[in-house]
């Protein structure tokens, strides 16, 4: 992630953003239970909001420095942090009572690579748990956003088909002016 990108994901406007905004979608989508997986937390500011809404959260983060910051600052917390990539857990099958995954699907490197992410969060959710995301849309805002970075943007149009096909059912896509949010569950 380059550092303009970086600092915007970890300043206080973001925040406000992800409270205002993100926050009130994700409680009325899904009962998100007692043992929570976090994809690509970054610098940990949806995993703020998310550790106070679930007995345990775990967050797979692929950055090294990124996971250790957040695994130093939320030490003692009900937060486990692991450094690893989300397409290769070494989770049990069927532990987790939810999954979230909040503007990250676009800096995973390929469309192959994020199927393997979506099979494996399909994996690790319990039968009837929600898969729960947000992520940008493709436009030059976001775009130049990602100067030397990662952007391997999702089509929402598509996101319905790919998880299903994946084995998600119950796969609800909505967007608005800069963002797509969807709601997949594992049967």
């Amino acid at each position: 992630m380059n550092s303009q990108h970086l600092e915007r994901l970890s300043s206080p406007e973001w925040a406000d953003m992800l409270q205002r905004d993100l926050l009130p979608w994700v409680t009325s989508a899904a009962d998100l239970g007692d043992d929570v997986l976090e994809v690509g937390p970054g610098p940990g500011l949806t995993t703020d909001l998310l550790r106070v809404r679930t007995k345990h959260l775990t967050a797979v983060e692929v950055d090294q420095d990124l996971a250790e910051k957040l695994h130093g600052r939320l030490a003692g917390s009900n937060v486990e942090v692991i450094h690893g990539n989300a397409a290769r857990t070494h989770f049990a099958s069927g532990r987790f009572s939810a999954v979230a995954c909040f503007s990250v699907l676009h800096h995973i490197p390929s469309a192959d690579e994020q199927d393997q992410v979506f099979a494996e969060i399909l994996r690790v959710l319990r039968p009837g748990a929600a898969f729960v995301g947000a992520d940008g849309l493709d436009d030059e805002r976001i775009r130049a956003a990602h100067i030397d970075d990662v952007f391997v943007p999702v089509d929402p149009d598509q996101l319905p088909d790919r998880l299903g096909r994946i084995g998600f059912a119950d796969v609800n896509v909505e967007r608005d002016d800069y963002q797509f949010r969807f709601c997949a569950r594992k049967p």
